[in-house]
């Protein structure tokens, strides 16, 4: 695939006004082969902010997570990670900045404990602790009690706590979460909504994508809403109310 050239070089950042953004998104167009699926994404996440990417299914969410983490065949544009460029460096080099990735397919390893999975990713040296294995269990008890279950044991809500619980020992302060409450039952919907304010309070800063609005309305400080491989509208949490019927249109809340 050839990339329009027109869409080669990185715009010009100057009239954003924060590049040391914890996330700073500009002009990101994104493809699978010869799909073009995002076209001129812009967002950005404080230190400490948690922001919601809401949309349908389709509309670009899960592309722009894995964009973030070179996970396409192709990125134009400039993705920023604490000030950092990341478009041009080798996808490896990604999760050493800082990024913590929690994809949809949670991706647990059946043969090992739950334990064992908890420990594989290695530390990374980010200049930032990782939480301690105590810290985590106060985060989600249900880990502890189940440290020498097989991972095809666990419950899906255990697998999802598992697979958050996996990043946050590795030092990563900006936390990728893709539908984490997704077929979840209500209790542990509850548990995990806890443990990402907990996390914010702590200062991590968190780009989540859901379907679930009300999960998502009781944790982000911010919201986007994309359709078509592109942003269509960015609000204040206290923009909810007044913004619902833009919202039912959109993603038929």
């Amino acid at each position: 695939m050839t990339v329009p050239e027109v869409l080669q070089a990185p715009p010009g950042l100057a009239d954003i006004p924060d590049l040391d953004a914890a996330l700073l998104i500009d002009n990101l167009h994104a493809w699978y082969g010869e799909s073009h699926v995002l076209h001129g994404v812009n967002l950005h996440v404080e230190p400490g902010e948690t922001v919601c990417l809401l949309g349908r299914n389709g509309a670009g969410r899960t592309t722009t997570l894995r964009a973030v983490m070179g996970l396409t065949s192709a990125r134009t544009g400039s993705i920023r990670v604490s000030g950092r460029e990341v478009i041009g460096i080798p996808r490896h080099r990604v999760a050493p900045l800082g990024v913590g990735y929690c994809p949809e397919e949670r991706g647990i390893f059946a043969s090992l404990s739950a334990q064992e999975n908890f420990l594989l990713p290695p530390e990374l040296k980010t200049g930032f602790p990782g939480l301690g294995e105590e810290e985590i269990y106060a985060l989600f008890p249900n880990l502890r009690d189940r440290a020498k279950s097989p991972g095809t044991r666990l419950s899906g809500g255990e697998q999802q706590m598992l697979a958050v619980a996996r990043i946050l020992r590795t030092g990563a302060r900006l936390l990728l979460l893709d539908e984490i409450s997704e077929g979840l039952a209500p209790v542990i919907v509850q548990a995990l909504g806890r443990a990402m304010n907990i996390l914010k309070n702590k200062g991590f800063s968190i780009l989540l994508v859901e379907q679930n609005f009300r999960f998502s309305a009781n944790l982000a400080d911010r919201f986007y809403v994309m359709e078509g491989g592109r942003i269509v509208l960015e609000m204040a949490r206290a923009d909810l109310e007044k913004n619902r019927a833009t919202l039912k249109g959109l993603l038929g809340i």
